[in-house]
């Protein structure tokens, strides 16, 4: 009975605090006008610091933006468009277009598959920036399930699976993928499906960031968690309906502000720390690191709910029952071979300091898609970065995307090369032991595919 009524009450308490953030809010604006005396005081600092800090961490969070409105490339400032080209219920294609750059027809056409893991597909906003003087871009801007609904029906594992073959379909042969995090299992899903089905449509390659395809290898935390607690566990206590006045008020979800509660809580010692630096550097008037504050913290406290549906059968396939690495993951009733797939190439990359995505997680594709050849496989392990810097960041961009660029490169048959991953051995203890001069070799080159037929 409390359970049922759990996000109701979440929501009474958010709108009963409106009244003190308003307050809050008016001492900020007035504390911070250098038109006020004593905002240039050491307690005129403090009120304004103590004001915003309390706003930001009693507000709701919408809905972010990319606003990727332009890129420069060697001095020339060139407009994107964000266009929406496939739409469903729970899904809208976004495609950037850019009208006016050049050679872009050359490019890699790239399908990224955002998570719809409890973020918006703006999480990814730095790795869509730096791929797009590259590629030519589209990105699963998933819905947030309080919004739809109830009579437009359920989403779950399948339906996931159905909506990523339908958008390469739309999209076409030829098209490269990127799975960050969590689409890792549905979309070798969808792509063992679509070659098993002798689809013409498969794409070129398929990209996996710190997915779990197989979390029996170095599980995390949350891998362990979803273990010992069991399904019915979940079931009873993670479930929600959604509250009136949302459109999807009576939809049971999986609330983004639980999801959102459990990430906090891993790091919970960092983020009061940050918090305190943000105070800190709003009393010493340091604008550039408040503003970082800001931006990163804006997008991370924006959350969305995801349909029980779907919650339960992730748990369950994906961090129960290891479906798909043990060949018993279904589809509709159809089984997902992964060993299907002969004419998409393979790269996996992941994070040396994970917690998400423990290491071997994502490279178990290899083992799984043995009928793909050697030819058309690459591994990165990249050192010193943790789950979000695998896909964001400086590391990212200096070091993962080069790679990304050269193996897709190679893929469509333009001259490519490739930096080797790092080597993986094992100690006495069993932890594995990583071969840091390896991680920085001389580039290789990567021998051109050859698209292997499927058998009648």
């Amino acid at each position: 009975m409390f359970r049922s009524y759990s996000y109701q009450m979440y929501e009474m308490v958010h709108a009963s605090l409106a009244p003190a953030r308003a307050v809050t809010d008016t001492m900020h604006f007035v504390f911070r006008n250098p038109w006020n005396p004593l905002s240039n005081t050491t307690v005129g600092k403090n009120i304004s610091a103590a004001a915003e800090l309390f706003e930001r961490m009693t507000r709701r969070y919408g809905k972010p933006t990319f606003g990727l409105d332009e890129i420069e490339v060697d001095g020339v400032v060139y407009p994107i468009l964000e266009d929406v080209v496939w739409s469903r219920p729970f899904c809208n294609l976004l495609h950037f277009v850019r009208p006016d750059f050049p050679h872009a027809e050359d490019q890699p056409k790239l399908l990224i598959v955002a998570p719809m893991s409890g973020h918006y597909a703006t999480l990814l906003r730095g790795t869509v920036e730096a791929l797009l003087p590259y590629c030519d871009i589209y990105i699963t801007d998933w819905t947030d399930a309080r919004l739809v609904p109830v009579a437009v029906g359920t989403f779950d594992l399948d339906d996931y699976i159905d909506y990523l073959r339908l958008i390469m379909e739309h999209l076409g042969p030829g098209t490269h993928t990127l799975g960050v995090c969590q689409p890792g299992v549905p979309l070798l899903a969808a792509v063992a499906i679509m070659e098993a089905n002798g689809d013409p449509n498969v794409p070129a390659s398929m990209t996996f960031m710190g997915s779990p395809i197989d979390t029996r290898r170095s599980p995390t935390e949350v891998n362990k968690l979803a273990e010992k607690r069991g399904i019915e566990w979940f079931r009873r206590n993670v479930l929600h309906p959604v509250p009136f006045p949302y459109p999807g008020m009576g939809r049971q979800v999986y609330p983004g502000f639980l999801q959102l509660s459990g990430f906090m809580a891993m790091n919970l010692d960092r983020h009061v720390n940050a918090h305190m630096e943000m105070f800190n550097h709003l009393v010493e008037g340091d604008g550039d690191s408040a503003e970082k504050h800001r931006d990163f913290y804006d997008e991370y406290l924006a959350v969305m709910d995801m349909d029980a549906a779907f919650y339960m059968q992730t748990i369950e396939k994906v961090f129960i029952q290891h479906a798909l690495p043990k060949g018993e993951l279904k589809h509709r009733g159809q089984t997902v071979d992964c060993s299907t797939i002969r004419r998409v190439a393979l790269m996996t990359i992941e994070g040396e300091k994970d917690d998400i995505a423990g290491i071997g997680q994502s490279q178990a594709a290899h083992d799984l898609c043995v009928n793909i050849p050697d030819s058309m496989k690459t591994h990165y392990l990249q050192l010193d970065v943790g789950h979000y810097g695998i896909f964001n960041g400086s590391r990212f961009r200096n070091e993962i995307l080069p790679r990304m660029r050269d193996f897709w490169a190679a893929i469509d048959g333009k001259p490519a090369k490739v930096i080797p991953p790092a080597r993986v051995t094992k100690s006495k203890t069993g932890k594995p032991i990583y071969d840091k001069a390896a991680a920085v070799a001389p580039r290789r080159t990567v021998p051109v595919p050859v698209p292997v037929p499927v058998p009648a």
